[in-house]
């Protein structure tokens, strides 16, 4: 019996295994479209991009909140993301591209990053805003992020990569991993979507230089870019892993670094004397510095959960939740490390909590949807299950796990309507196949 037919049977007893529901977890899909040559709104020069500047926005629309509430949805403090979005419009005016739609929240993800979509939906870790020492480094943040939008290169990526795969028509490569440690990897919480891989390192000279020009122009000093990169720089060599997703999305060398000082010594170097707004940024971020112990804890944990050391990462989540028992990403990691134990029913008190604390946040309904399979009871999965659908709608993922607690409850016909959605929207993959593989069986396909 292969597994997919191991599983079918599983659902028919209503006992999944915890490999099965680890599996579940990491159903998926996604794609993109060739647009053709534009002008750079920067250079004036002609760029081969993926998508046109109407597609960067809807593609920002369609996807954005899903990257978004990977990360755990925008923290549940009204002042910081205020603050923060408040430094971004009034820096986004004076860009090259003011008319885009920007918009800027503070995640709940504790590792080190920022990132930005290619219409300008622009996200930053709390791990990352808790590190930084004043208003001008943050300025520097928004402004690097800025620079990629303002310059396509999301837009351009996509366009190379469409050339790429057309010049190699025919190679269809599909891999799923099931394993805890691949799903909970810090790369792969950015690697949900292939707007957000990395920019090659003249991508990232272009955003440091143009986040640096509109940092300026905002009125902070140029050496609020500097200081970035030392900050960025010295954590990196210093705590290596916490450091994974920042350095594989934005490659850090000393080059850039010592480019944005020869900038600030010569171009820029009248801005120097500027404030840094450091009291300004401190009196803002308080309520979140607060709880810096708690994003380190969680920030342990995700590490060791990434290499499977769960027995650590439990107690690194244990130390965040001692610190802020309300904490919702602490109490959802803490249930995806006891799930990853097997320990369901403790699982499925701390998923319970991080609905409770955060109930317009979609991620601890698909958690609360796997473990109530695993505990047999479909029903309760699919209620979870579509309250994320309308929380968050157009989750392929979500659609195959509907199906499959429709088939635990023993609805064949709804079950078939969710894997015929599923395979609309993806043909690869296990999901797909295992999707396939029912309908097959049922004879709504030969």
């Amino acid at each position: 019996m292969n597994f997919f037919d191991d599983l079918a049977h599983s659902l028919e007893r209503n006992r999944l295994t915890r490999r099965q529901a680890l599996w579940l977890l990491g159903a998926g899909a996604a794609g993109a479209s060739l647009s053709g040559c534009a002008t750079s709104p920067v250079t004036g020069k002609s760029i081969l991009v993926g998508m046109s500047e109407a597609q960067e926005v809807q593609t920002d629309a369609q996807v954005a909140p899903h990257q978004f509430s990977q990360d755990l949805g925008a923290i549940q403090d009204e002042t910081v993301n205020r603050y923060v979005a408040d430094l971004g419009q009034r820096m986004g005016v004076l860009t090259h591209r003011p008319q885009m739609p920007y918009s800027y929240r503070v995640l709940n993800a504790n590792y080190v990053n920022a990132y930005t979509f290619p219409g300008g939906a622009m996200g930053v870790t709390r791990g990352i805003l808790a590190d930084l020492d004043d208003e001008a480094q943050l300025a520097a943040l928004l402004g690097h992020e800025l620079g990629h939008v303002n310059a396509r290169h999301a837009a351009q990526r996509q366009g190379q990569n469409m050339v790429a795969q057309a010049a190699i028509a025919g190679l269809n490569v599909a891999a799923q991993n099931s394993d805890w440690g691949g799903l909970m990897s810090m790369g792969g919480q950015i690697g949900a979507s292939a707007l957000l891989a990395g920019y090659s390192r003249e991508h990232e000279r272009e955003a440091d230089a143009l986040g640096q020009e509109y940092l300026v122009k905002a009125g902070y000093p140029a050496t609020g870019m500097v200081r970035l990169h030392q900050l960025l720089v010295s954590e990196e060599k210093a705590a290596p892993s916490l450091l994974q997703t920042m350095f594989s999305t934005h490659p850090m060398s000393r080059e850039r670094m010592d480019a944005a000082q020869a900038a600030a010594d010569s171009r820029y170097r009248i801005s120097n004397s500027l404030d840094a707004r450091r009291e300004r940024f401190m009196d803002s971020t308080a309520s979140l510095r607060r709880i810096r112990p708690t994003i380190d804890a969680c920030k342990n944990g995700e590490t060791a959960m990434a290499t499977k050391q769960y027995a650590k990462a439990q107690t690194e989540f244990q130390s965040a939740l001692a610190k802020t028992p309300r904490d919702y990403a602490s109490n959802l990691r803490m249930a995806q490390c006891l799930q990853a134990q097997g320990q369901t029913a403790k699982a499925v008190s701390y998923a319970d909590n991080a609905r409770e604390i955060y109930p317009q946040e979609a991620q601890a309904y698909k958690l609360a949807g796997v473990l109530a399979l695993q505990q047999r009871d479909a029903g309760r999965a699919y209620q979870n299950l579509d309250r994320f659908d309308r929380l968050l709608p157009g989750d392929a993922g979500i659609t195959f796990l509907k199906g499959v607690s429709l088939e635990g409850m023993g609805n064949r016909q709804a079950a078939a309507q969710h894997y015929v959605a599923y395979l609309r929207q993806s043909q690869q993959g296990n999901a797909a196949q295992y999707s396939y593989n029912r309908l097959k069986a049922w004879g709504v396909v030969k």
